[in-house]
């Protein structure tokens, strides 16, 4: 089939949706499948063969971040011209409710359309306001995905009609085996966190106060922190003896990642909300991490209750310390959920995830007759 796949986030950025929809396409592309995608991206940004970019994004706060969005003539006319040019089977629009390109998309094209819906969140006065807007781009849709049960309570409450669930899709093998990174464990003694540093509801600070409760105790804890923002508000936040206890790498390759989540004994994502999946946890999952998350539903659901990974009270930093504290104590407790938690991902692998995607764009094809073209 001839895929288009719409991205509404910049490439420039790393972020979930983005993580998704590469290994989304380079599944298809495994299976022989034609794909090009269109994303926001700078024109010098460095692109793979199947990215076109649709010009330079905005940032603009949404869902309690800070989301890198195209909406304008110059994006309009590239998400034309792709759509003219690629005369798709199916256009796989992601998240078409966010003021982005999959509304430009849904907007300019005719023809079997696929959407995914990948956040969870509450209904805004923003939302409400755009929600005329967004309706005559929904209308364009004639089948919906939903990666998580949040995601579809959500589309199901604020937008209306219903989705089918396929999860997030994750590597697997990319995460398998790696070295650790120079200089880290695991030695029993490094706790890991990956993630936007200066977005409150990735749950740092709560991080940072448990580990500063730990660290008197412990004199070879560290923690070991990957991910964008300010080294030196994450410091501030640390008393000075246990400062140099920290490592922060901040933005880091592909690579490095992995090997991050190789280099520690607990991985913890203590994510205060807004979260309808938690594709770093099936990473980390991927790796063989033994992890420690918050309790909130989607990880919940991806750590199988507590199967695969362990949970404390979502922003009780007290509580992490304690289940931090335990988890480094016990060897064969860490042994047992690392075990656990790389059967629990195999559901997850694009090897499966991709194969439910395309029967859904087999369906909707199968009932559309001719390619997707723009609306002369």
């Amino acid at each position: 089939m001839k895929i288009g796949i719409v991205c509404p986030y910049t490439w420039d950025v790393p972020g979930g949706v983005q993580a998704h929809i590469r290994d989304l396409a380079e599944a298809l592309l495994a299976d022989g499948h034609e794909v090009s995608v269109i994303t926001p991206a700078a024109d010098d940004t460095p692109l793979p063969s199947y990215v076109t970019s649709a010009g330079r994004a905005v940032p603009v706060p949404y869902n309690g971040s800070v989301a890198r969005l195209a909406f304008g003539f110059l994006s309009a006319n590239r998400v034309r011209k792709w759509i003219r040019e690629g005369r798709f089977d199916v256009l796989h629009v992601h998240e078409p409710a966010v003021p982005s390109l999959g509304v430009l998309a849904c907007w300019v094209a005719r023809g079997p359309t696929v959407a995914t819906f990948h956040a969870s969140y509450e209904r805004s006065r923003a939302m409400s306001v755009a929600a005329p807007m967004l309706q005559s781009a929904l209308e364009k849709i004639n089948a919906r995905i939903a990666v998580s049960d949040a995601a579809r309570k959500t589309l199901v409450e604020h937008l209306g009609g219903d989705a089918v669930l396929i999860p997030n899709g994750v590597t697997v093998a990319r995460y398998a085996e790696a070295a650790p990174l120079p200089g880290w464990g695991p030695d029993g003694n490094v706790i890991g966190f990956l993630g936007r540093m200066d977005e409150p509801r990735k749950g740092l600070p709560v991080l940072l106060e448990a580990f500063t409760k730990l660290v008197p105790e412990r004199p070879g804890l560290r923690l070991l922190v990957a991910g964008p923002g300010d080294h030196d508000d994450v410091l501030d936040r640390v008393p000075k003896p246990y400062r140099d206890r920290i490592g922060l790498l901040g933005m880091v390759s592909e690579a490095d990642k992995v090997r991050a989540y190789h280099s520690v004994d607990v991985f913890c994502a203590p994510n205060l909300g807004g979260e309808s999946f938690g594709i770093v946890l099936t990473e980390a999952m991927s790796a063989g991490a033994p992890i420690l998350a918050s309790d909130i539903p989607a990880f919940r659901r991806v750590l199988g209750g507590g199967q695969a990974g362990a949970l404390f009270t979502t922003g009780d930093a007290g509580a992490l310390a304690a289940e931090a504290a335990r988890l480094l104590d016990d060897p064969s407790r860490r042994a047992k959920l690392s075990d656990e938690a790389r059967l629990a991902v195999r559901k997850y692998d694009w090897s499966t995830v991709a194969r439910d995607v395309v029967r859904v764009y087999e369906t909707v094809a199968h009932a559309e007759t001719g390619v997707v073209e723009e609306i002369a």
